[in-house]
């Protein structure tokens, strides 16, 4: 079975590594950069330093040393910066980091000429990110640092690739079936390690992934999911002639669930593996039935955290939904909505499924029986001391 595990994956990585050849961007097609500041603008870094006139929604700011607009040195400069109501009503604290946009052609013309942008949050998110990372080390020790190293290695894939790619016009669903398919090849087997194990796991994700793809394609045409539902999608496109957006939701679907399927690929995985640990006589027919019972329970608890983890990231248009004078029915079949219940639904199929085809690969491919005396300890059995 281990061969025909190989047999399998070879040509899979093969067509993976053919379709990146087949649909990498040309440099020469990839639009090009928007600028962030229309000329005669600079962005700046300042500090708040004291607190916002509620009337005028000016806010009190010394630009970091450094800082040049219009040609001059303005590093340090005490200045005003003019914020929105919604933003005004917010609040600043002292100390806030914020970006500004200097307008160059507002000077002279009785109002401040820098423009409250956001709030400079490289800080705290650094500190979050550096303590996720201490995190993942201290618990999962080198297998941590392995499952970092792939993630950074997806991001990779999906910022030199996947994105040039969609921008350009290529196939969106050659895009994402290449994007997943690499990604789970670097992500699975440098976390994992090159076992069968591994290779069980992938094969099932892959399967899983090859599910999504195919539901995602019907599921966003049938439902008429267009894409258009953000203002970056009404925007983009405007800069980029050759996007598809409804190709973008559909590549969004299959990366969607990609983590969740390495998730239960390899639980499943190594559910079979440590099952035949303690109870080497087992039939394989055995193990695929006991390990689909802790499936089973991973399936309920994956099905919630699809679910919640839209509820939370989507909270504020629920919110919305829930003021609307229109029935249930109508608001989950309408724009924005519909697609995300599209997504959850077409990835909690694919998941549901690979669970299933993961176990039964695993049961055919862990070793067979162990030659070693047993006893039996009631329905399991376990080496003889």
């Amino acid at each position: 079975m281990r061969l025909t595990l190989a047999a399998l994956l070879v040509p899979a990585l093969l067509a993976t590594l053919a379709g990146l050849v087949v649909l990498w961007p040309a440099s020469a097609d990839v639009p090009d950069r928007i600028p962030v500041a229309a000329e005669g603008s600079t962005v700046l870094r300042a500090t708040v330093t004291g607190p916002i006139d509620p009337e005028t929604g000016e806010v009190p700011a010394r630009l970091d040393a450094g800082s040049r607009a219009g040609g001059d040195d303005v590093g340090g400069d005490a200045i005003t910066v003019g914020a929105p109501p919604e933003y005004v009503a917010y609040g600043f604290d002292e100390g806030d980091r914020l970006r500004v946009l200097y307008l160059a052609e507002a000077v002279g013309a009785g109002v401040s000429p820098y423009v409250f942008m956001d709030f400079e949050r490289g800080l705290p998110i650094g500190v979050l990110a550096i303590a996720y990372a201490v995190v993942v080390l201290a618990v999962a020790r080198w297998r941590g640092l392995a499952a970092l190293a792939g993630l950074a290695g997806a991001f990779v894939v999906i910022t030199w690739f996947t994105l040039p790619a969609l921008l350009t016009g290529q196939n969106a669903l050659g895009v994402a079936l290449v994007t997943s398919s690499l990604v789970m090849f670097v992500v699975l087997y440098v976390a994992h390690g090159f076992t069968a194990r591994t290779s069980t796991a992938l094969l099932g994700t892959l399967v899983g992934l090859a599910i999504t793809a195919v539901l995602g394609w019907w599921g966003s045409g049938a439902s008429n999911i267009t894409g258009l539902t953000s203002e970056e999608s009404l925007w983009i496109p405007q800069y980029a002639p050759s996007l598809d957006i409804q190709g973008v939701v559909l590549c969004g679907i299959v990366l969607a669930g990609m983590g969740v399927l390495n998730d239960v690929t390899i639980t499943q995985a190594s559910a079979v593996w440590e099952l035949r640990a303690v109870a080497p006589l087992a039939t394989r027919r055995e193990l695929f039935a006991r390990a689909m019972r802790i499936g089973r329970d991973h399936i309920a608890s994956t099905v919630y955290t699809i679910a919640f983890a839209y509820v939370g990231a989507a909270l504020p248009l629920l919110m919305a939904v829930y003021l609307s004078d229109q029935n249930l029915a109508t608001s989950l079949t309408s724009g924005e909505i519909a697609e995300e219940v599209v997504r959850t639904l077409v990835g909690s199929i694919g998941l549901v499924l690979a669970i299933p085809v993961t176990t039964a690969i695993a049961a055919l491919t862990v070793p067979g029986t162990a030659s070693v005396a047993s006893v039996p300890v009631g329905r399991v059995e376990v080496p003889a001391a």
